[in-house]
C-alpha cells in the first residue's frame, strides 16, 4: 500500500467534522446536548444521516476527553479506519495473479450501502479494486463495511482527487473503461477479457459528462419495465457477473 492510511483519530470542531463528512471518512458523530439545534450542528446532523453515520449525544466533559485541549465547538467524530492503496497497486495485484485488470470506479455515489453492496459484488466478480472520490462520494464508513458483508477487508479501495485523471491513468495502462449508463451499447455485447473498468455513476445524476467523455465508450443494461433503470448497486452486479463470466468462459 503506498498512498494513505486513516487511523482511529479524532477530528474536533464543526467545519472539521463537516468537511469529514463530505469527504465519507466519517465513522462516528458525538454532539454537545445544548448544542444540537444550533443551525451549523444541524447541517453536521443531516449530513450524518444522510450517510448513516452514527450520531450519539453526550455532555461536554466528554467531548473535552475526546478533543484534549484542541477547541471542539461542541462536536468531534472518529475518522473511519480505512487503509487506502493507488491505482498502481490495483493494476499490480492483476499482474500478480497473472489476470487482465477487472476494476470498478464510483463516480459520486452517495449513498454508503451502495459503496458497500458494489464493494461487495466487485469481490465476488474477482475484481482487482475499486476506485473512489475523495469528495462529494460515499467513503468507507462502519455502515459501507457492513453493507459489504466483508468485502472491504479482502478489495483494493482507491481514493483518488479526480475521477478522470484516474482514468486517464488506468487508459495509459491498457485499461478499456466503460461508463454503465443509458444510451450505450448493450453490455453483453461488449468484450471484457481486455484489461477492463466500470464506472458508475451517482445515484440521482449517473456518471457525470466529463467523465463519461474520458472513457472509452457508454454500456448499457435493457430496461423491459415501465422502470429505465436500476439502483447503481444492482447495475454493477450485472456488468460484473457478465464480466466474470467472460473471462472464466475464455480461461482469462
Amino acid at each position: 500500500m503506498t498512498e494513505e492510511k486513516s487511523c482511529d483519530e479524532v477530528v474536533v470542531g464543526r467545519n472539521a467534522v463537516a468537511e469529514l463528512l463530505k469527504s465519507g471518512a466519517a465513522d462516528k458523530i458525538f454532539i454537545q446536548r445544548e448544542s444540537r439545534y444550533d443551525k451549523p450542528m444541524m447541517l453536521i446532523i443531516s449530513l450524518a444521516k444522510k450517510q448513516s453515520v452514527p450520531l450519539a449525544e453526550c455532555d461536554k466533559k466528554k467531548l473535552d476527553m475526546l478533543s484534549g485541549s484542541t477547541p471542539h465547538q461542541g462536536v468531534a467524530a472518529y475518522r473511519a479506519q480505512t487503509e487506502y492503496c493507488s491505482i498502481e497497486d490495483i493494476l499490480a495485484r492483476a499482474r500478480e495473479a497473472g489476470e487482465k485488470a477487472l476494476v470498478v470506479i464510483c463516480d459520486g455515489v452517495s449513498d454508503v450501502h451502495n459503496i458497500g453492496a458494489i464493494i461487495r459484488s466487485a469481490e465476488c466478480s474477482g475484481a482487482h479494486g475499486v476506485i473512489i472520490p475523495k469528495r462529494n462520494s460515499a467513503g468507507i464508513t462502519t455502515a459501507a463495511v457492513k453493507a459489504s458483508a466483508g468485502a472491504t477487508e479482502h478489495m483494493l479501495i482507491s481514493r483518488v482527487a479526480n475521477i478522470s485523471a484516474a482514468i486517464e491513468t488506468l487508459k495509459k495502462n491498457n485499461v478499456w473503461c466503460y461508463a454503465v449508463e443509458l444510451g450505450g451499447e448493450e453490455f453483453y455485447k461488449t468484450d471484457f477479457s481486455s484489461s477492463t473498468a466500470f464506472v458508475l455513476g451517482s445515484e440521482g445524476d449517473g456518471v457525470s459528462p466529463l467523465v463519461k467523455k474520458n472513457c472509452d465508450g457508454v454500456i448499457s443494461i435493457p430496461m423491459y419495465g415501465h422502470i429505465n433503470s436500476l439502483n447503481v448497486s444492482a447495475a454493477a452486479v450485472v456488468v460484473l457477473t457478465e464480466a466474470a463470466r467472460q473471462r472464466h468462459s475464455s480461461g482469462v
